[in-house]
């Protein structure tokens, strides 16, 4: 195939000079025939494959099915690698890596030879970070999601990654699980490769870019092992050369109409806590206007229609049958903008017209006239303790629980947490307030997935399974309870939580937004002048740049320098 349009790639392959000889000359030692450089719109595939990240492993046969619908489409599929964030194993968490993992897709993207770009992503938070660093390049590109594990199997019932994990865990601490039968478990849940089969972020997020129209539909929920995963890869190696010859770019889809969909679709699933860090900060990479608020207001009384665990009872494996997030998407109705460009070319609205989202089981998707649940927004709490926002999942709590007044019972960081949360002389009863700092975005560092607090066992063996919740840190999207989130501004840049101390009372009111530390303003002056910030975690490396760049949780938590992009140009060319 050969085009009269000269693409990005034809800087380095189409020269007939010395440079032009070096880049194809040393392509060519891979095999690639004189053909591949005559004009095609060269393709990149950004991998997150890592036997290091489990919800990734199949990502290289996922990558031969996109180059399948390259090749079939006239265009030149070549493959790389990025940092793989794998949030199983990586410490202290994926989530301080985000940031890093972005800049190398963007300087990936912005310093290769390629015209469009399939981002294939699975586990939590590969897929902003692909999101954020093609952003900041803004090529045509393509998200193809890794896709959920199967249902997990257990004795006859169905358990779900992650959110099992944590009751697990809760009932072998008060004696009502042996250990050897929390072991047997494991394998029951992880029967196939993919992420979370749970509403977790990893779902959340898949779910999002569906929604935010930067995927194929149907992306978000088919298994990672159905055929139909590898078919949507095909087509999306075949979609990605048709954009180039469009010169449909990134920042035409990831429109602020794109944004406002996503926090509709977002309440209606029972999506991750973790979304809203994510979009902030990938609206922040495309200059778009948008802020915690306007998560609060544009997911407030938008129903939950998906019945998935943590907040209901079935699994992804049960949503993609269904009919996936096309079936949400129709149900919201007008809610959705559905004149938002997506990259079929068309708009969300004519992808997902009745024909093709039709619901198949009202148990696991609920219309919005007989919800799951009635609210399943993300609900943006604020207060002297929490100045510029704090958030919870109303669709995980405990309705008793959501307006509540309790002591304080602090623990200054994890370590802390750990050392005395088994403590059977813990004062600590089911009406407190479980308050723990310095596990932020520059406290932990990296804002770890530790903000749903286990319960002191002697509450546990009690049949107390859930108390508030209040921390500066984040929380699986698998995890569940009244947990508020993302206090800001952290405990170690000096936010009010700093400050609180045992005994305080702590007042919470879901309906009303209001989370209040019932201690004076003269008082919290006197605590912040006593106050010593904590030391840094590390004077060196990737950490020292983290902890002396890194935004706030209401900011996206990127690094203040990537705010913004700034194209794909290369102005030097080293031969």
């Amino acid at each position: 195939m050969t085009t009269s349009r000269k693409f990005r790639s034809a800087s380095w392959f189409g020269k007939l000079d010395k440079s032009g000889f070096i880049h194809r000359s040393w392509m060519k030692n891979q095999g690639h025939p004189d053909h591949v450089f005559d004009g095609r719109p060269v393709i990149g595939i950004c991998n997150t494959w890592s036997e290091l990240t489990p919800c990734n492993g199949h990502f290289r046969q996922i990558a031969e099915h996109v180059k399948r619908g390259v090749y079939e489409a006239g265009g030149f599929p070549v493959e790389f690698p990025v940092m793989s964030l794998g949030e199983p194993l990586l410490r202290p968490t994926a989530m301080l890596f985000r940031n890093l993992a972005s800049m190398d897709v963007e300087e990936s993207i912005r310093g290769n030879p390629m015209d469009g770009v399939i981002l294939l992503a699975g586990c939590d938070k590969t897929t902003p970070a692909l999101l954020m660093g093609a952003a900041s390049c803004d090529l045509p590109s393509l998200m193809v999601s890794g896709g959920p594990m199967l249902n997990g199997k257990y004795r006859g019932a169905e358990i779900g990654s992650g959110t099992q994990v944590w009751q697990f865990s809760e009932m072998v601490r008060s004696g009502e699980m042996s250990l050897c039968d929390f072991q047997e478990a494991e394998g029951c849940m992880s029967r196939s490769t993919g992420h979370c089969m749970t509403m977790g972020t990893a779902s959340t997020m898949a779910s999002l870019v569906e929604a935010m129209g930067i995927a194929l539909p149907t992306n978000a929920a088919i298994p990672a092992v159905d055929s139909r995963r590898y078919a949507l890869a095909h087509q999306a190696g075949r979609r990605i050369v048709e954009m180039v010859h469009e010169e449909l770019k990134m920042s035409q889809i990831l429109t602020r109409k794109a944004f406002e969909n996503a926090v509709r679709v977002l309440a209606a699933i029972g999506g991750s806590t973790n979304a809203v860090v994510h979009l902030l900060a990938i609206a922040g990479r495309l200059g778009v206007e948008f802020t915690l608020s306007d998560i609060d207001e544009l997911g407030r009384g938008v129903p939950c229609l998906v019945n998935l665990a943590p907040s209901g009872k079935y699994l992804m494996e049960d949503f993609y049958y269904a009919g996936g997030v096309p079936v949400v998407i129709r149900e919201l109705g007008d809610l959705i903008h559905r004149d938002a460009l997506t990259v079929t070319g068309r708009t969300i609205g004519e992808n997902n017209a009745n024909g093709a989202a039709e619901c198949f089981n009202r148990e696991v998707i609920h219309t919005v006239e007989t919800p799951f649940k009635q609210d399943g927004g993300i609900t943006v709490l604020r207060g002297n303790l929490a100045p510029d926002g704090a958030v919870l999942k109303p669709s995980a709590a405990t309705p008793e629980l959501m307006k509540h007044r309790g002591r304080a019972v602090v623990f200054e960081n994890i370590e802390d947490l750990h050392a005395r949360i088994d403590d059977e002389t813990l004062d600590i009863d089911e009406t407190c307030v479980m308050v723990m700092k310095n596990c932020g975005p520059k406290g932990y560092p990296g804002m770890a997935e530790v903000g749903n607090m286990p319960l002191p066992p002697k509450l546990l063996r009690q049949g107390i399974t859930d108390m508030v919740r209040i921390s500066d840190a984040r929380m699986s999207g698998t995890a569940y309870g009244t947990v508020v989130l993302h206090v800001a501004p952290e405990a170690a840049a000096g936010g009010t939580l700093a400050l609180v101390e045992n005994g305080d009372f702590i007042e919470l009111d879901v309906t009303e937004r209001k989370l209040h530390l019932d201690v004076s303003d003269a008082e919290l002056a006197r605590r912040r002048e006593l106050w010593t910030p904590p030391p840094a975690h590390s004077d060196r490396g990737y950490t020292r740049l983290y902890i002396d760049h890194v935004l706030q949780a209401d900011q996206g938590a990127d690094f203040d320098f990537l705010v913004g992009h700034s194209g794909t140009e290369v102005t030097r060319d080293s031969h």
